[in-house]
């Protein structure tokens, strides 16, 4: 019951753009990725993160505030032959002075957050540029699918309605007709579950625009180019400089050495030094002006431990480069290797070839009525079509997916796998 109202509610949903998107514009998979990076809240919460991040940059190269100190109190002085009162105060202003070259350390370690920060969003935006690219072109899959099968249910129909009007002549007529109508289901199946991958990719999109999940949409039809990549050395080459979990690894790495610097420079003590005056008024007037200096003494606690546990996260963060480094290599080989075995699989199918099963398809429909085919090769090339359209549709996602892999990992700007130009007629 529960997934027979998903699908009620996913269909109805889905008859809501539809209609809403009768008089709208197809959007190009190019426009959209560009709308997307405009309008996804999460670029602009990580956005605002980064300016806070920069904040305490500032804050970080500041000295620390100076103390004032101010007494008052009453004087009494008694002697044998006379005694007096009077007003006794003491006022100081003390600066903490930091060790020197630590206020560089704490400004360099707010300099290297807010490069993780940067590169975190430069990241952040590639991820959902690819998604969106996967997603379209996935909802431009799912729309050929439904498509085919609702041509080839439309078929069947028609088929088997001209079947149940003949006059039976023993059972095969019979047997036929039920043959094309479980068919049938079964093509209609296949249609309502790629309605539904294709409705989940518009939610989704529509969720990555900031946009509510029953906008009208309507994505651009594109078929995209499937160039040779350079070869894997070289695509590991300008992973190792460009990626971003890397080059985030290094900043870790260089902020790490930094906190190990400062927790030495931090085993120095913070001195205080200002200026001090007191004055006492109890008969005579006494006044008192000088420098007073103050710095604690490391006795209990000399910093040592927190110089060791720096250096102990600076080795962590150096092993945890080497091993990202090493899972980057493995991932990039692996999506490098599935790309080209599917670029070459794709290179070997004509571009004409699914237009040909589509015209047997129809053609074993015309001839099947004549008599001149049989049921068994009939119901076998519409499958055979649909199932055809979705293997290469499905090699073609398998493509572009890794290509996409291929180029978050390297780390490229420029997408290595484009649309197609499409041919002037």
């Amino acid at each position: 019951m529960h997934q027979l109202s998903l699908l009620v509610w996913l269909t109805c949903l889905a008859a809501v753009p539809s209609r809403a998107a009768v008089n709208s514009t197809a959007v190009t998979i190019t426009v959209l990725v560009e709308q997307t990076l405009a309008e996804n809240p999460e670029i602009q919460f990580y956005e605002a993160e980064i300016l806070s991040t920069q904040a305490g940059r500032k804050q970080a190269g500041r000295w620390a505030n100076p103390e004032l100190s101010l007494d008052a109190e009453r004087k009494s002085v008694r002697s044998s032959d006379a005694s007096a009162s009077g007003l006794a105060w003491a006022a100081s202003l003390a600066q903490p002075v930091e060790w020197p070259g630590r206020l560089a350390l704490r400004k360099a370690i707010a300099n290297s957050d807010v490069a993780l920060a940067e590169l975190g969003l430069a990241r952040f935006k590639q991820a959902v540029a690819a998604k969106v690219r996967s997603l379209a072109y996935g909802l431009a899959m799912q729309q050929e699918r439904t498509a085919a099968a609702m041509e080839v249910s439309d078929r069947l129909a028609a088929l088997r309605d001209v079947i149940v009007q003949r006059d039976p002549a023993g059972v095969t007529p019979l047997l036929e007709a039920k043959v094309i109508e479980a068919t049938a289901i079964v093509v209609q199946k296949n249609a309502g579950a790629a309605s539904i991958e294709m409705q989940k990719a518009l939610l989704e999109l529509n969720q990555l625009r900031g946009r509510r999940a029953d906008a009208p949409l309507v994505v651009e039809r594109s078929e995209f180019s499937f160039p040779v990549y350079p070869t894997i050395p070289q695509i590991l080459a300008q992973t190792a400089e460009n990626n971003y979990d890397l080059k985030a690894r290094i900043r870790e790495l260089e902020a790490q050495g930094l906190k190990v610097a400062l927790a030495k420079n931090e085993r120095y003590p913070t001195f205080t030094v200002g200026p001090v005056l007191s004055q006492e008024v109890a008969g005579d007037r006494e006044a008192t002006a000088g420098i007073a200096f103050t710095v604690p003494l490391p006795l209990w606690n000399n910093g040592k431990a927190n110089v060791d546990a720096a250096e102990a996260r600076r080795i962590q963060a150096q092993a945890s480069l080497l091993a990202t480094q090493r899972e980057v290599e493995r991932q990039v080989t692996e999506a490098a290797l599935l790309y080209e075995t599917q670029r070459q699989r794709l290179t070997d199918w004509k571009p004409e070839m699914l237009n040909s099963f589509k015209e047997a398809a129809a053609l074993a429909d015309r001839h099947y009525r004549l008599g001149a085919v049989e049921m068994a090769t009939y119901v076998e090339l519409q499958e055979k079509y649909l199932e055809a359209v979705e293997a290469i549709n499905e090699t073609k996602a398998s493509a572009l997916e890794a290509a996409l892999i291929v180029e978050q990992l390297s780390g490229l700007t420029t997408p290595l796998v484009k649309p197609a130009s499409k041919k002037k007629p």
